[in-house]
Order: C-alpha cells, then structure tokens, then sequence
C-alpha cells in the first residue's frame, strides 16, 4: 500500500474516483450542480491534505492553493465580467431597434430575414452571451414562422443552435472557449489567442448554418398550434389565463350554454375552479363570485376581449395591484403594458409558485397568463409550478416592467414595446463593449483585464447598477468552474491525464493522428450532452495537451477540437441552456433535440475531421 502511495497510482485511481462520481451526479442532477461542485472540492482539498502527493524533493505538487485556485483563475473572472457586459447590453435595450427593424422588414421579406437572423445571431455570439440574444429573437422568428404560414418549431431549434456554432468564432464566443484556454495556460503556460480558432470555428458553422436551413426544418414538424393572423408574432401561442370572478370582474352570474361559454370569444374554457372543487367541460354552470374561470387563448385574442370588456380581469388585478379598479376604462388606459417574459434556466423561482415568490410585491407587475412547451394545464395560475423555458404575459406599468431587464431569473422579452426607443445609456454599452472587442481582438490587453474594466465602467457610467450586475452573476458557473478545474489538476498532477492520454492512443495503436483526433473529438462531443460542457472542456484540455505531446503535433489543433466538441450540446434540451428557452415556443418534446442534434453533432464532427488535420499540417 505504501509503495502504491508513493508512486502515486492510489491518488490517480481516487481521482478517476472522484471524477467518475462528480460526472455521474453531475448528468443525473439529482443532486444540485452547485452541492456536488462543493464536495468534489472539499474532498480533494481533504484528500490530498491527508495523502499529500509530493515530486522527486519532497514538495507537495497538489497544495490548497492550487486546488482553489479555479476561483480566482483569469478565465472565470473572464466568464463572470462577459455575463455582467452581456446583462448590460440587454438592460439597456442595446438591440431593440435592430429587432424592430427586423420585424417590420420580416413582414415583406419573411424567408430573407429568416437566414439574416440566423447568421446575424452567429456572428453576435461570439462576442457576447448567448442566452440573451436567443432571447431578443425568439418573437421575431416566431413572427416570420407564421408569416411563411408554417410553425415557430421550425425555426426555434436552429436559432438555439445558431447561437451556440456563432459560440465557436471567438475566443470569448463561450465561456467554454476561455475555460479551456485558461485551463490551457494553466497545465502548459500557452495562450489562445482571440482569434486562433475563429478560422476552424467558421467552417464549422458555415456547414452548420446551410444543415439548419436546408436540412433542420425538414427533420422538425409543425408542433405549435397555428392561427390565421400571420401578422401577430405571438398569434399562434396560447397562454393559460386564470380570471377570478368577483363584483369588479363583471362575470358574476355568466351562464354555460351547450357545455361552453359563449360570451368568451376566441377563449377556450379550460376548468372552472369553486370552493377547491375543479369543473370541467361540458359546463353545466353559472359563475359565482371568488370562482376561477381557467382559459386558453393567444395573447391578440386577449388584448381584444380587454379592450372589449375591460371589467373582465378586474377582478385578477384587484387582489394584486394598488389601483382602483372601480372605473375600468380609465384603468385600462393607463400606461399599463403587457410583455412576455420566460423563466430563465437555473432561476431560482424554477419548482416554485407564482403564490411562493410572490411576483406582484417583488416586481409591481403581475403574471395573468402562462404558457409550458406543448402541454395545457388545468390548475389555476397561482398552483403552477414554474419550469424554466416557462413564458409567462406580465401586465404592469411601463417603467415596473421595464425593471424586469435586470431580472435574472425571468428574462423579459422587449421586442413587445413598440414604442421603446434606443436610449444614451444603450449607446454607452454598445460603445463600451465595441471598445472592449478591440482590445482584446487587438492583443492590447488581456481578455479578463478588458472584460473587467468594462464591467467598471459599464457600472461607472450607468449603464447598470452593482445590483443588476450582481444578478448577472451565476453561481453555479462559479462553482463548476472552480470544481473542474480542481479536478483537472488533480487529472494532471496525478498523471491521470497522461494515463487517458495513452489509453487512447494504445486503443488506436498504428493509426494516423488524424484518425487519433478525430476520435477524440467524438468521445467529447458525446460527453457533452451529458456533462456540463464547462466541465467537459476543462476536464479533457489536460487530456488534449498529453495526446499532442505523445504524437509531436500541434497542440493548438487537439485544444481546438476540445473546445468545439464541447460546444456540440445539440442532442438534449438539458445541453445548453439556449436549448431550454427555446423549447415553450417551439413547443418542442426531448426526441425533437435528438432528432436534428444528433445529425449536427455527426456532420460537424466529419467537417472538423476532414479540415482540421489539414489546416494544422499534420502530414
């Protein structure tokens, strides 16, 4: 045992342990990601206090500072100043007067736009966070899909998807890109520069680009439910609307004729909710006050039956906002708006009722109508339990609704506000971040030395406020980060790396580099879509940088296919966290991501092994 000890192969076999267990629990979730990041560290920093692994002189080559130093490693401080320049510019309404302008060309050239989208959110991923602009055109898309008379889950998937290929172009396109090149110059001293994979990451998503237009519509079928107004971007997606009948809501003593409701036109009677007891259809009812009255209709339809009878939601709104809502006209024509917002992955408020967060005295607006992917609910609105990619209407004054920009947890759509137009501090953020793209694209600075001094001054000139830019931070990113890269210098330090490194290469024994390397980014392209692709990318840079050496080549070109496999999270919605918002309005079920992912994730890897080993020379 002593001599196992001492050789360092009893650290190794604990380490694949560890990892072993960290991968598992990390692809199940049953428990937290952020639980099983802090045990992962605990234990090391445990372990190897008490087995310490020393070099020839006797020094220890894992110390507790270098097993926490992921929390303050260059490419975390990177990931968390972009998430916070990235809030800036969705809080400052940076891009909607480019989504407005879109939408109104959409209305004559629906198929153009269509493409410039998704090549514009291509390019503009990779510089800045995904997840917000997938957010901005979700509507916009949903809008040109009902325009062509076809369905938004035809064209969901590949926004989500164009997102994530627009990720490989520049270093800072993904936070898995800077985790890999971090980890990287941590294993090897080496540095990526910001544009030394944007040459292979462009071929790769040119061929991914014409498979999401040409190919990707053709795999996904019209799940979403249609309406003949091709004209409204959200009239093809109905919303669960909860109307609570009281003396103000001007339902009392509405009867059911023929098992329906006829006075709610173009509403669908879902459940009629009295004293606890649910009723549904055909009624055989006559409403009566403190009941709920449970519908499905499109967002337009909605508008309409308000404008019409606007004493109907009175009732809703009374327990909820401070106004008088005696005078219902007068009500409505105040500078009351409603928008869409959808719950955003990892947000607190997921597992949770609108009743438990308490929406209304947290924001000032209140939530009269969600919508979940492609299933219908028969519960009232406060019993649901939120999930993200949730899309919930918010009613609520201009400015309480505009609040909702520095929401982490609920990612408010703008597009919705006609009349909103591009402000000082926008510019300022674009300005700010256009700087910062320069700087580093330049080599003048530093990548967390640029992104952290925009965040500064992001702060500094008002673009947003500490409190916003600390919503923008993300905990579990935080966490992660620092477990994969306290386990991927337990991998290298342990020689576990180099032992993969050379399992590998003894299992392709005599054959080419090339087919080495494009093995290698299969393996990681399959794991991806189970582990977190963070952890993926930090976990086999090591491995990449042992295999390089092994074969004298290039090791920019195995860190290259490290980080593009690990952004190949197409094949389960749980993949990238673009992937979930996109599927309420796609109204997309888990095989649909399989169905067009796995395809993606196979023509990718053929490109990258055809292109690759020719553009580095491997001979």
């Amino acid at each position: 045992m002593d001599q196992i000890i001492q050789d360092g192969q009893f650290h190794m076999w604990v380490t694949y342990a560890v990892v072993s267990i960290a991968i598992v629990s990390y692809a199940l979730e049953k428990v937290s990601l952020e639980l099983t990041s802090l045990c992962v560290i605990a234990f090391f920093l445990l372990f190897f206090n008490i087995f310490p692994l020393t070099d020839a002189a006797g020094e220890s080559m894992l110390t507790t500072k270098s097993l926490l130093q992921g929390f303050a490693d260059p490419a975390l401080v990177t990931v968390l100043s972009l998430l916070v320049l990235g809030q800036a510019l969705v809080q400052t309404g940076a891009l909607d007067d480019l989504a407005r302008f879109m939408i109104k060309t959409g209305l004559k050239k629906p198929k153009f736009v269509v493409k410039a989208i998704l090549v514009f959110v291509m390019i503009i991923s990779g510089i800045m966070n995904n997840t917000p602009v997938v957010v901005i055109f979700i509507p916009i898309l949903s809008a040109m899909a009902l325009r062509l008379k076809g369905s938004p889950s035809t064209v969901m998937i590949p926004l989500s998807f164009a997102a994530i290929l627009g990720g490989n172009l520049t270093l800072i396109g993904s936070s898995t890109n800077l985790l890999a090149a971090g980890s990287l110059q941590a294993t090897t001293g080496q540095t990526l520069g910001f544009f030394d994979i944007t040459i292979v990451g462009s071929v790769v998503a040119v061929f991914g680009f014409f498979y999401l237009i040409f190919i990707a519509p053709r795999l996904l079928t019209h799940n979403a439910p249609s309406n003949q107004n091709g004209d409204d971007y959200v009239s093809g997606k109905h919303f669960l609307v909860d109307f609570l009948v009281t003396k103000e809501s001007g339902l009392i003593g509405m009867e059911s004729v023929a098992g329906m409701f006829p006075e709610m036109k173009n509403m669908t009677v879902r459940m009629v909710e009295r004293h606890g007891q649910s009723h549904l259809p055909p009624f055989d009812l006559t409403l009566k006050e403190g009941d709920h009255v449970v519908v499905a209709t499109t967002r337009t339809d909605l508008m309409n039956q308000i404008k019409q009878k606007p004493d109907m939601i009175m009732g809703t709104l009374s327990l909820n906002m401070d106004y008088d809502v005696s005078k219902p006209k007068k009500f409505v024509s105040k500078s009351l708006i409603l928008a869409e917002s959808v719950i955003a992955p990892a947000s607190r408020v997921e597992g949770r009722t609108l009743r438990q967060i308490a929406f209304h005295r947290q924001t000032g607006c209140v939530v009269i109508g969600i919508q979940r992917r492609s299933r219908m609910i028969r519960q009232s609105l406060e019993d649901i339990k939120l999930e993200a990619g949730d899309v919930l209407l918010i009613l609520g004054e201009r400015h309480k609704v505009l609040n909702l920009r520095s929401d982490h947890d609920v990612l408010l759509m703008t597009w919705s506000m006609s009349d909103m137009h591009m402000s000082d501090k926008s510019k300022i953020s674009l300005s700010i971040f256009g700087v910062i793209v320069t700087l580093v694209s330049t080599g003048l600075l530093p990548t967390s030395v640029a992104a952290l001094t925009g965040v500064c001054f992001m702060i500094g000139l008002g673009a947003l406020n500490i409190r916003q830019a600390a919503r923008a931070v993300d905990r579990r990113i935080i966490l992660i980060i620092a477990a994969a890269l306290a386990m991927g210098n337990s991998m290298s330090a342990t020689g576990g790396a180099a032992f993969l490194a050379e399992s590998l290469l003894s299992a392709l024994d005599g054959t080419s580099p090339t087919l080495i390397l494009s093995a290698f980014f299969l393996l990681i392209a399959i794991l991806t879509n189970i582990l977190s692709n963070n952890a993926t990318a930090v976990l086999f840079t090591p491995i990449a940088v042992s295999i390089a050496s092994t074969l004298g080549v290039d090791q920019a070109a195995f860190v290259v296919a490290v980080i593009i496999a690990a952004n190949c999270s197409f094949a389960t919605p749980m993949g990238y966290q673009t992937n979930l918002l996109v599927m309420a309005p796609g109204h997309y079920r888990f095989s649909d991501f399989m169905k067009v992912g796995i395809p993606l994730i196979f023509l990718i890897w053929l490109v990258f092994s055809f292109f690759a080993p020719w553009y580095y020379n491997f001979g």
